[in-house]
């Protein structure tokens, strides 16, 4: 992706001229209490400023059905540290 980028650490193409990076899925700090299913699906489904976060992340329900979301959701997973 050109925000998060291919490896999802917040260093595509696009994330590197914004003044927020976006953030990295590998890092632990990502991985907070509030970052379930749920919290993802709305991010992902409504925007950042939907749960608080940057305008730049943009909302992608329009475009995302749930199933998508949801494979999206596990993809985004795969990065999270164990």
């Amino acid at each position: 992706g050109r925000g998060h980028g291919r490896g999802g650490k917040g260093d595509g193409a696009a994330g590197g001229a914004r003044e927020t990076r976006p953030a990295s899925f590998g890092e632990a700090v990502f991985w907070d209490d509030t970052r379930n299913d749920a919290h993802l699906m709305k991010v992902i489904k409504e925007g950042g400023p939907a749960v608080g976060k940057s305008p730049l992340m943009a909302p992608w329900g329009a475009v995302l059905d749930d199933k998508k979301v949801n494979e999206l959701i596990a993809y985004i997973k795969t990065f999270k540290p164990s």
